[in-house]
């Protein structure tokens, strides 16, 4: 079999390059161990972040570090044993999220996020799939005026410089939206521009099912087999060897682990996160995504139930299960919300690709001929995977991307 590209990875970014390169006339076979959007966009918070303009950062006050050093939060968990061998990373990662560092990088960052909205709009009315979105926003909550205040000023902050737009909440506000929940909230914000998603999983397939309407083809094969053949590449799969003149890895975590077997050695970190799905007591309902922010957490109404989803934890890729940030996070989300019974066998567990400077890996691999890198995207996988395959493609195909993407290059990092 002889193809055109290649795409390794059938989550949401490697889905939507596939279908932006066949759009431009390539012939486009996209590779995954398992059906698309089963590993890390099975399980993220279903939100398209359209606010999301400044990446997560690595907090800087020692006091705040000193808190996370005891090992006891939902927002975040470390496997110990695991630490020295993430240290440069860690270090990196500090370091580029110093303020100064950090606001040239959202400045760079900002684009794809401002472009999120529009990029996802053209593929979710080509695959029909607008029941699964809602566009009403989504907002957090805050325990006490000081935090509320401070994400207020950023708020605005990030309304002068990039047009994201947001509401003020409440207490009263609060309890209007949220009638099932209880708690002293000192108010919150609404953030008015993104979009939220019903079930990411079905977001996937239904971007697979346009791709495949286009011409395009899934097959299950093996990502580590991929190497040069001639001057293309070859994997395999389970429909035998497969040609191709390009290729693109959309790994997400995996990505790693693929690339150091062509001679990279790029700076990924992994950040792991849970979910839990649960039924409502009652006739409790919750009408919104809801963000806890200083307990950090979040709960989502889905169709598979509410879903609590955690923060980071990490730990190596292949590590065993650890939720006990999901259990902590439950036993605090049960006093503002009456959950009721677990509706999963068991937490659901994923990993987030992170570089050291909290941006994308997007275009072409320094070394080789027609291998193409589309990974890294952290917390915000979900919200950039259109807009990235609209990118590479772009650069695939000889266009000038409609935006500058010369920050995200793979050259940035020493290949």
């Amino acid at each position: 079999m002889k193809k055109n590209v290649i795409v390794l990875g059938a989550g949401i970014v490697g889905v939507s390059a596939a279908i932006h390169l066949q759009r431009r006339g390539r012939q486009v076979t996209l590779i995954d161990r398992k059906e698309p959007g089963s590993e890390t966009s099975f399980g993220n918070a279903g939100l398209i972040q359209r606010e999301g303009v400044a990446p997560y950062g690595f907090p800087q006050q020692l006091g705040l570090l000193l808190r996370y050093a005891l090992n006891n939060r939902i927002d975040a968990h470390y496997h110990l044993k695991t630490l020295p061998s993430q240290i440069a990373f860690l270090a990196r990662y500090w370091w580029n999220s110093n303020a100064r560092r950090h606001a040239i990088i959202t400045r760079a960052y900002a684009p794809l996020i401002e472009n999120s909205i529009a990029e996802h709009k053209d593929l979710i009315e080509a695959s029909h799939a607008e029941a699964l979105i809602r566009r009403d926003g989504w907002m957090k909550i805050f325990r006490t005026p000081a935090k509320r205040d401070e994400a207020l000023a950023e708020a605005a902050t990030w309304q002068n410089e990039f047009g994201v737009e947001y509401d003020s909440l409440t207490s009263a506000d609060i309890a209007r939206m949220e009638p099932d929940m209880t708690g002293d909230f000192a108010g919150g914000i609404r953030w008015r521009d993104p979009w939220s998603v019903l079930d990411p999983q079905a977001l996937t397939s239904a971007y697979r099912r346009y791709f495949e309407s286009l011409g395009g083809r899934f097959v299950i094969g093996d990502a580590a087999s991929l190497g040069q053949y001639g001057s293309g590449w070859k994997v395999m799969t389970r429909k035998g060897p497969l040609e191709a003149d390009d290729a693109v890895i959309a790994l997400g975590p995996w990505a790693a682990v693929a690339t150091r077997r062509l001679g990279y050695s790029l700076p990924l970190g992994i950040k792991r996160g849970y979910h839990m799905h649960y039924a409502a007591k009652g006739d409790a309902v919750l009408h919104n995504w809801m963000l806890d922010a200083e307990r950090g957490y979040l709960l989502a109404p889905m169709k598979r139930g509410i879903r609590l989803t955690t923060g980071a934890e990490f730990a190596n890729l292949d590590a065993p299960k650890t939720p006990v940030q999901l259990d902590l996070a439950e036993a605090v989300a049960r006093t503002i919300f009456p959950l009721g019974d677990r509706l999963d066998p068991e937490p659901w567990m994923g990993a987030r690709p992170c570089t050291p400077d909290m941006m994308p890996v997007i275009g072409k691999a320094p070394r080789h001929r027609g291998l193409w890198f589309a990974f890294g995207h952290a917390h915000h996988g979900l919200t950039l995977g259109p807009v990235t395959g609209r990118v590479l493609a772009e650069l695939m195909t000889g266009e000038t991307p409609f935006i500058d993407i010369s920050a995200y290059a793979p050259q940035r990092f020493r290949p």
